[in-house]
């Protein structure tokens, strides 16, 4: 027994040792920043790059935690899910004393399930939204010099479960984060390192990490099945699309209109190949493949295509059939759709993260009673539109079923003609 006791006392004593070794080795003093709006500007930089506005406004985040704790939150609400063993939180992260508890589906009045739940989500949820956090009430920032390169120091002076810890984010060359190291009261060892690298650009728009790899031991944790996405806006977006007949849209083969009498399109969407003509120029524009696009003078065909007339037609295209089918293109992919209010009424924000000529553009859709777009307001960097409107006005039912815009006004007077909008099959 004396033996056992012997060996059992050798192995602590090697783990404590060898614990004080890790601990001198690894440990890493918190390193000191230059505060001021340098750091500012490169904590905005870094929630540009991650679409911090598109977090602003999204309706709902899931994820789990290790698969032992589950979240839906409800953002816009202040309204928060939480689940682990048989225990279920309707947390209200502004007024606690409002949540509601559930026990095996019974609800109870433990108040310590709700401080329990708190403290859960303000530890999970930082482990998703971190970044996001950087302008909070109770933060720092300050600019430090790491392996050469800029990185943002965040501390924690209030807020949250435990205040007073300090988190160095490392950015990669598109200000996106990439891993971050901890000083913080939960780890006795400064300068923990985690990664941030496994980003998932959700629905909402919003990038969102799937796992983190720890510096301690390796240590992996997971967040589950991570989604973000707004269901409000997508009801709304949906009403729009019954409203413009969409399902007859989808289903019309062919498309003409004309675009301020300056050109004018035949659009076969089934082969989604379109005639573009202008001047004395015609392009039969294949716009997946545009090296097949054959060019006309005077309906007589060149024998080897302009590509500079191929990339105008395209240009025209997109630009000029937006004009007529925007509101039809609301769920296509690479689209944030979002709620706004605007005089009191619901309107959609639609944001256009990829595709088109002009990607980063977007509008805000304002509605009638019927829900049929009326007007929009123009977000357009490339073109200094910061919420220039025109109307979507004299909608027609085409031979198809669908509606179509026929003309458009500005608010400078102007209008803008397409034409005789044709749709049929």
């Amino acid at each position: 027994m004396k033996t056992f006791f012997k060996i059992l006392g050798g192995i602590i004593l090697l783990i404590i040792v060898g614990g004080i070794i890790y601990y001198f080795v690894n440990n890493e003093a918190l390193p000191e920043g230059k505060k001021g709006k340098n750091a500012d500007a490169l904590a905005i930089k870094m929630l540009n790059a991650l679409n911090h506005d598109a977090f602003e406004n999204t309706e709902v985040i899931a994820w789990s935690f290790r698969n032992t704790n589950h979240y839906k939150w409800l953002k816009q609400e202040d309204l928060v899910e939480v689940s682990w063993d048989k225990n279920k939180v309707i947390l209200d992260t502004k007024n606690t004393e409002k949540s509601t508890v559930f026990v095996d589906g019974t609800p109870t009045t433990n108040t310590e399930l709700i401080q329990k739940a708190t403290d859960y989500f303000n530890n999970d949820s930082f482990w998703l939204v971190a970044p996001y956090k950087v302008f909070d009430p109770g933060t720092e920032r300050s600019i430090v010099n790491y392996d050469g390169k800029e990185a943002l120091l965040i501390t924690y002076t209030s807020g949250g479960s435990t205040p007073g810890d300090s988190y160095l984010w490392i950015l990669d060359e598109n200000y996106l984060p990439v891993s971050y190291k901890m000083w913080t009261s939960i780890i006795p060892i400064g300068g923990v390192a985690a990664t941030w690298s496994d980003l998932k650009t959700t629905e909402a728009g919003i990038k969102l990490p799937r796992t983190h790899t720890l510096s301690l031991f390796g240590m992996e944790l997971s967040m589950g099945n991570v989604k973000a996405y707004n269901p409000n806006a997508n009801k709304l977006a949906d009403k729009i699309l019954k409203a413009i007949q969409h399902k007859a849209y989808q289903n019309t083969r062919y498309l003409e209109w004309s675009f301020g009498g300056r050109r004018s399109f035949k659009w076969d969407k089934e082969k989604h190949i379109v005639d573009v003509s202008w001047d004395s120029i015609r392009v039969n524009l294949h716009p997946r493949n545009k090296e097949n696009s054959t060019v006309f003078f005077n309906e007589k065909l060149q024998k080897t295509a302009d590509t500079t007339l191929v990339k105008k037609a395209w240009n025209i295209f997109n630009n000029d059939s937006f004009w007529l089918v925007a509101p039809h293109k609301l769920f296509e992919d690479g689209i944030i759709r979002t709620v706004q209010k605007e005089d009191g009424k619901d309107a959609l924000l639609v944001k256009y993260t990829t595709g088109g000529s002009t990607p980063g553009d977007s509008y805000l859709w304002i509605l009638d009673e019927n829900h049929i777009p009326k007007s929009y307001k123009m977000f357009v960097p490339s073109m200094k539109m910061n919420g220039v409107a025109a109307t979507w006005e004299d909608w027609i039912t085409t031979k198809s079923g669908t509606l179509l815009p026929t003309s458009h006004t500005f608010g400078s007077g102007n209008k803008l003609s397409m034409g005789a909008v044709k749709g049929y099959n």
